[in-house]
């Protein structure tokens, strides 16, 4: 029997099969939105929650996924046999659809979700935190964003898979398009014709959302904008229009005032392995530390105690005075965060944040804690990027700029929050070394006004012409705690020895 095409054109002016196109959209929209959400709580649970949490959130992925969506459709259709009650809800086939979709979605959804959340840098919660923001704030403004972007590609595909599978609600006699085609050739037996104008109708539906998809993926597509540099003029006109940068006066400390950090017999292991000894330090205000030492020796893991990035096993943290941190205490999380805001932290591996514009990074805190408007908040991390020397990539993302200009970017981001302390982690070791000396020169200008910093570092001349104290760090314990002129001196001591050694100084 010849193809009848006057019949197969005739099928895309009968209302029932565009009925059957918004049916289809509607409850494909309605699951995959739902499985969202779902999933991502999901997701959520099986990465961080307790293990009584986790193990149902396992069983439910486990189970849904292994089930063919056919077999539970089916189920959930006569589950009013069993439970009268469920009648009115699951005796609909949309509902009964929408329910059997959602729920094998949410267990797919789940580990799209997971990979997602994975994929973002264990950096940039560490960052997060160290702005001291709260869980939920960093998860809101820093991992989602991030996570959704690399899950969106699989999201996307997954919501044209949804609208596929929406043919087997046939069974439960939903009349979408599957269903409606059916019908027809049941009548006229041109099985052909009316099943090749189904396929056009569902080949026209994932079309249109898919040209969706892609607009919002380019719009959310960072490697697609490329901002330029701002011309000087431009930097020019900025100057003039933001107010001067008001500069704390660092108060010198006076005796009988608390020093700045009072660490008293911190300790820190990874399983049996102890890595910080038992350290005692003192920070006056307004005072420079540099903390070397041998890879392995503890520095990292000491200043990252200090602002509850890593937590104490025994010992404690005094902050001005005030208690901050207890090693085997119950976390104070108020406490502790109100502790993390006075003090700024600058990551080897910069740690910016990178779906956000420079300009967008160094205003995030400000006005996440509600220190500032918007527009004060923005003409203060204009002022603090024309002060690091970046005014002119304001409107730059992160990967955009080099390593040294990064890491300047991270020194501002701290500064936005006008932290009383200032942490250092090597914030030179993964910079080209044509790049260390336009980040140590912004560190030497924040000596110079009399911020109170302790900085890891590997630069040793550095750690001598900045420092007023060099800490000598090995096997998790301080060897030497000296002032640089004494390094320096001709003063022959068995306690300078090691120092000497170590930075180099005959």
């Amino acid at each position: 029997m010849a193809f009848d095409w006057g019949y197969f054109f005739s099928l895309f002016s009968i209302g029932a099969f565009w009925q059957a196109c918004v049916t289809v959209i509607v409850i494909s929209t309605l699951s995959w939105g739902t499985g969202l959400v779902v999933g991502f709580l999901l997701a959520c649970a099986k990465l961080s929650a307790p293990r009584w949490v986790k193990i149902p959130v396992e069983l439910y992925i486990w189970f849904f996924r292994s089930v063919p969506l056919m077999v539970l459709l089916v189920f959930v259709y006569n589950l009013p046999q069993l439970f009268p009650v469920t009648q009115p809800l699951l005796g609909v086939p949309f509902i009964a659809g929408l329910v059997s979709m959602t729920v094998t979605e949410a267990a797919y959804m789940a580990e799209i979700h997971r990979g997602g959340l994975l994929s973002v840098a264990k950096g940039q919660s560490e960052a997060g935190h160290a702005l001291s923001f709260s869980f939920i704030g960093i998860q809101r403004l820093i991992v989602i964003p991030q996570a959704f972007r690399i899950s969106l590609p699989t999201l996307i595909n997954e919501y044209i898979t949804i609208i596929k599978l929406s043919s087997i609600l046939s069974v439960v006699s939903l009349p979408e398009l599957l269903l409606t085609g059916q019908r027809l050739y049941a009548q006229n037996f041109l099985v052909m014709e009316t099943l090749l104008a189904v396929a056009v109708y569902y080949v026209m539906v994932v079309t249109v959302f898919t040209w969706l998809f892609r607009a919002l993926e380019n719009r959310l597509d960072i490697q697609r904008k490329r901002p330029q540099t701002l011309s000087e003029a431009e930097c020019q006109a900025l100057r003039q229009s933001l107010p001067a940068l008001t500069e704390e006066i660092k108060t010198p400390a006076v005796n009988g005032a608390p020093p700045a950090l009072d660490l008293r017999g911190i300790r820190k292991s990874w399983g049996q392995h102890e890595v910080l000894k038992g350290i005692d330090l003192q920070v006056e205000n307004g005072e420079v530390i540099s903390i070397i030492g041998p890879s392995g020796s503890g520095k990292t893991t000491l200043i990252r105690t200090i602002n509850a990035l890593e937590s104490l096993d025994g010992g404690e943290i005094i902050l001005y005075g005030e208690d901050y941190l207890k090693g085997g205490a119950i976390v104070d999380k108020r406490q502790m965060r109100a502790g993390v805001r006075r003090i700024g932290m600058v990551f080897q591996s910069f740690n910016l944040f990178p779906h956000r514009t420079v300009l967008d990074n160094v205003m995030l805190a400000p006005r996440y804690h509600q220190l500032l408007d918007q527009p004060v908040a923005r003409e203060q991390a204009l002022a603090l990027l024309d002060r690091v020397g970046l005014l002119a990539h304001a409107r730059k993302y992160p990967w955009q700029l080099s390593g040294g200009q990064q890491q300047r970017v991270a020194i501002a981001r701290a500064l936005a929050l006008k932290p009383d302390i200032m942490l250092f982690d090597e914030p030179t070791s993964a910079l080209d070394p044509e790049l260390v000396g336009e980040v140590l020169k912004v560190i030497q200008s924040l000596a110079r006004e009399g911020m109170t910093m302790l900085i890891v570092t590997h630069e040793m001349d550095f750690a001598l012409s900045i420092s007023d104290r060099v800490v000598l760090m090995e096997n998790g314990v301080v060897q030497a705690d000296i002032a640089p002129q004494v390094i320096r001196s001709p003063l022959e001591a068995p306690s300078l020895q090691r120092i000497r050694e170590f930075m180099g100084v005959r």
